[in-house]
C-alpha cells in the first residue's frame, strides 16, 4: 500500500528578529532563526542532557561528563538550586559538590557546552522548588516584580556570577545559554525582568531560554527576548490518581510542541483567552524530553528503553531542532543543615519523592551505570551531529491521513524535507500498548518512492531520500543513517527490514560496498547500539560502552573487552579495560540495630512494619544487587543514611564502595496497595 504525505508548503525563515545571539573572541557566532539555531553561520542542532552537579560527587564529574559526550550529548544543562547554596540566609556555599565553576571547567575539558538554569525557582523535585526556606517566610510576594524580592534575586544572581565569571561564550568559555525561572506560565513581565537582572549581574550569553509549556496556549513569555523550550514525558508520576494513563500523544507525529501535561501538579490553568505563544517566531527546542522518569510514592512506572527513544525520535521527526533531555544523568539529593532537600507533601507539594535518590531511570543512572536508552539515543545523536546542518532547515510534513490517539492499526509516519530531499520517520511503538503490524508499506514522498517494507514489532526508525552522500545522490535507503568518518558512511539495519540502497537507479544490497568515491557500511541494529564516535573516529564495543577520558579510550563497565576502531579502510581490533573481580555481597536478616535517623520518613500513608537486613561485601568493586520487595528501603553505613529507594519492581543496585569496610544495614518498609505499579 502506498503511503503519501500532505502537500509541502515552504514557510519563510525569520532572521535577526530576536534580541539574542552573541560571538566568542574567535568571531564564531551563535544565533537563532525562526526555524533553527546557527553556529558559525551554519544551521546547528545541539543535543542537551541534564546533569545536576550538586547531586553528584565532584571527583566523578569529569568522568561522567565524558560518558555523556560519548553518548552524543553536546550541551550539559544544570540547575543551580538556591537552597543548596544559601540554605541559611547570607551564608553562601559554592564549595565541594556545590562548585559550579569546577563543573563548568570539567564540562569544557569533556568538550561540552553548558546551559545554566539559574532560577530563582527551579523545581527539579527539590524542596520548595529550590527556594531556601527563609525566603518563603518573607513578608513579600515571591516570583514577582516587587523590589524586596528582586533585591534578593540580584544578590543570588550576583553570587552566581562571581563563580562563573570568565566562563561565558563571549569570554571564550563554554556557557552558551542561561535559563531564567522555570514553569512560570503567566508572567511575561517578571521573566523579562529576570533576564534584565541577569545581564546587569554579568550573566551574559548568546541565548536566554524559558520553559514554554502551559495547560492552554503556551506560557506567557517576553516575546523576542527569550527562546521558549518544551518537553515531553512518557509517563506522569505527578498525576494524583493511581490508574494507568491514556495513550500518550507523544508517540504520534502531531507537530505538537507544548506538552500541557507537564507541571499539572503545580501549574494552574490560565483563565485569560487572549494569549497565544507565537511558535512561528522560534525553532522547536526542547529541554525536558524525558530521558527516564522519577518515581513518586503514589506512582511508580517502569521506564523501558523504547519508551523514551521512540519519544525522542518522534520529536526529531516533528521538527525538534534542539534535542534536550531531562534527566540524562541521575544523582543523589543532599541533606542540608536544616532539612532534607527532596520534594514532599510535608512541604506543601503534591508529591512525595525519595529523600536521597534522584535516579530518574535515566540513560546514566544515579551512580553512572549505562542503561539501554543511552545506546539507543546515541544512534540518533550521531546522526544529528554529522548531518544536523542538513536536517535543521528541513520542515515537518505530516502523513496524508492523521492518526487518532486510539488507533493501534494505522502507520504513524511523517517526514522532514526541503521539497527535494529529506528523511521519512516511522514510529511503531506505543508505551504499554501493542500495535498491529503494518504490511506492504510503500512510502511516497512525492520526490521518491521507497520499496515496500513490513513494519513489525516494537520499532521506530527513519530513512533518507535524495540524500547527498559525498557528492552522490542516494535516492533512498531502507536503513537508518548513523554517522560518517571521512568518505565512509555508516547505516544501521532496521529490525525486520532488508537494507537496500539506491543511487540514481542502481541498487545495492551488500552490507559493505563502494559507490564512486564513497564507502557504505551497514551494521546490525544490535551492533549500532555500541557504536561511538569519539574525537571523529568510529569505535564499536563488543557488548560494552566506550568513552574517551583524557585522550584515552575507556569502558564504562568493569572488565576487559574486545573493541573495533575504524581506520578509514578497515576495522582494527583492540582490547580495552582490565580484568576485575567484583565484590561478593552478603545480605542476611537481622534485628533492628538502631533507630535509623530517617526511618520514620518511610511511614508515608501511615504506620508500616519495618524489617532490617545486614549487608556486607569483600571489596569496593562493582555493585550490590539488593533484591527486596517492600514500599521503600534505606541503606545506613556506619549509622549514616547513604542511599534509599522506592520499590518499583526493579533490583536496587548500589555501589559496593558505599558499603565496603563499613557496618551496613538496610531498613525495608512494608508494601501496601496504595500506589500505581507496573510490575
Amino acid at each position: 500500500m502506498k503511503y503519501k504525505f500532505k502537500e509541502y508548503k515552504p514557510t519563510t525563515i525569520l532572521k535577526n528578529h530576536l534580541n539574542l545571539g552573541g560571538k566568542n573572541p574567535e568571531g564564531e557566532e551563535i544565533n537563532v532563526t525562526s526555524r533553527y539555531f546557527t553556529r558559525g553561520g551554519k544551521p546547528w542542532i545541539g543535543i542537551m542532557g541534564e546533569f545536576h552537579f550538586s547531586r553528584y560527587d565532584r571527583n566523578e564529574w569529569y568522568k561522567e561528563l565524558c560518558k555523556m559526550k560519548a553518548g552524543g550529548i553536546t550541551i550539559v544543562s544544570t540547575y543551580l538550586f538556591w537552597i543548596y547554596h544559601e540554605e541559611i540566609e547570607g551564608e553562601f556555599d559554592f564549595t565541594g559538590d556545590n562548585d559550579i565553576h569546577k563543573f563548568i571547567e570539567d564540562s569544557k575539558r569533556a568538550g561540552l557546552d553548558v546551559v545554566i538554569r539559574i532560577g530563582p525557582w527551579a523545581h527539579g523535585e527539590c524542596r520548595n522548588g529550590g527556594f531556601p526556606d527563609w525566603i518563603l517566610n518573607k513578608p513579600y510576594k515571591i516570583r514577582d516584580n516587587n523590589e524586596e524580592y528582586l533585591n534578593k534575586v540580584r544578590i543570588w544572581y550576583s553570587k552566581i556570577y562571581e563563580q562563573v565569571k570568565g566562563l561565558f561564550y563571549g569570554d571564550g568559555g563554554n556557557i552558551i545559554a542561561v535559563q531564567v525561572e522555570n514553569e512560570l506560565v503567566d508572567n511575561a513581565e517578571h521573566l523579562a525582568k529576570l533576564k534584565e537582572i541577569a545581564i546587569e549581574c554579568g550573566l551574559k550569553a548568546p541565548l536566554y531560554t524559558v520553559t514554554g509549556w502551559n495547560s492552554a496556549a503556551g506560557a506567557k513569555i517576553p516575546v523576542d527576548e527569550v527562546v521558549p523550550v518544551f518537553g515531553g514525558y512518557c509517563e506522569a508520576p505527578w498525576e494524583a490518581h493511581k490508574n494507568k494513563l491514556a495513550p500518550s500523544p507523544h508517540y504520534f507525529f502531531t507537530g505538537m510542541r507544548n506538552d500541557s501535561a507537564i507541571g499539572t501538579d503545580l501549574i494552574e490553568k490560565s483563565t485569560e483567552g487572549d494569549w497565544q505563544l507565537p511558535y512561528e517566531r522560534y525553532p522547536f527546542a526542547t529541554c525536558e524530553l524525558g530521558g527516564g522518569i522519577e518515581v513518586t510514592h503514589h506512582r511508580r512506572p517502569i521506564i523501558r528503553p523504547m519508551d523514551v527513544y521512540a519519544l525522542s525520535l518522534v520529536k526529531v521527526g516533528d521538527g525538534n531542532n534542539l534535542v534536550g533531555y531531562y534527566m540524562y544523568h541521575g544523582g543523589t539529593n543532599k541533606i542540608g543543615k536544616l532539612s532534607t532537600f527532596n520534594e514532599t507533601k510535608a512541604t506543601g507539594y503534591p508529591n512525595d519523592y525519595p529523600i536521597l535518590s534522584y535516579d530518574f531511570q535515566g540513560p546514566l543512572s544515579e551512580y553512572g551505570e549505562v542503561r539501554e536508552q543511552y545506546r539507543l539515543f546515541n544512534m540518533l545523536h550521531m546522526f544529528v551531529q554529522d548531518f544536523g546542518e542538513v536536517l535543521a532547515p528541513m520542515e515537518r510534513v505530516g502523513s496524508e491521513n492523521d492518526v487518532n490517539r486510539d488507533d493501534t492499526t494505522s502507520l504513524r509516519y511523517c517526514m522532514r524535507t526541503d521539497g527535494k530531499s529529506g528523511f521519512v520517520f516511522v514510529n511503531h511503538y506505543q508505551r504499554l500498548t501493542k500495535l498491529s503490524d503494518v504490511k506492504n508499506v510503500s512510502l511516497d514522498t512525492g520526490a521518491t518512492q521507497f520499496p515496500e517494507i513490513d513494519v513489525n514489532g516494537e520499532i521506530c526508525f527513519f530513512m533518507p531520500f535524495n540524500m547527498d552522500i559525498g557528492g552522490n545522490n542516494l535516492t533512498y535507503a531502507t536503513a537508518q543513517p548513523l554517522c560518517r568518518q571521512g568518505d565512509t558512511y555508516f547505516f544501521a539495519e532496521i529490525p525486520g527490514i532488508e537494507a537496500k540502497y539506491n543511487f540514481d537507479g542502481e541498487e545495492f544490497l551488500s552490507k559493505d560496498f563502494v559507490y564512486n568515491n564513497v564507502r557504505v557500511i551497514t551494521v546490525s541494529f544490535d551492533t549500532a547500539r555500541f557504536m561511538r564516535k569519539l574525537s571523529g573516529v568510529v569505535y564499536i564495543g563488543k557488548e560494552c560502552d566506550l568513552y574517551e577520558e583524557n585522550g584515552k579510550i575507556c569502558v564504562a563497565e568493569s572488565g576487559k573487552y574486545d573493541c573495533k576502531k575504524w581506520t578509514g579502510n578497515e576495522f582494527e581490533v583492540f582490547t580495552v579495560g582490565e580484568e576485575c573481580e567484583n565484590a561478593n555481597v552478603t545480605i542476611t536478616d537481622c534485628e533492628k540495630p538502631f533507630e535509623g535517623e530517617y526511618v520514620k520518613e518511610m511511614y508515608i500513608g501511615g504506620e508500616r512494619e519495618i524489617t532490617w537486613k545486614k549487608i556486607s561485601c569483600d571489596s569496593e568493586n562493582g555493585f550490590a544487587d539488593i533484591n527486596y520487595v517492600g514500599d521503600a528501603a534505606q541503606l545506613y553505613a556506619d549509622g549514616k543514611f547513604v542511599a534509599d529507594d522506592f520499590y518499583y519492581g526493579k533490583t536496587w543496585r548500589v555501589p559496593c564502595k558505599l558499603i565496603f569496610g563499613k557496618e551496613c544495614y538496610i531498613a525495608i518498609s512494608e508494601m501496601k496497595d496504595d500506589f500505581y505499579k507496573e510490575f
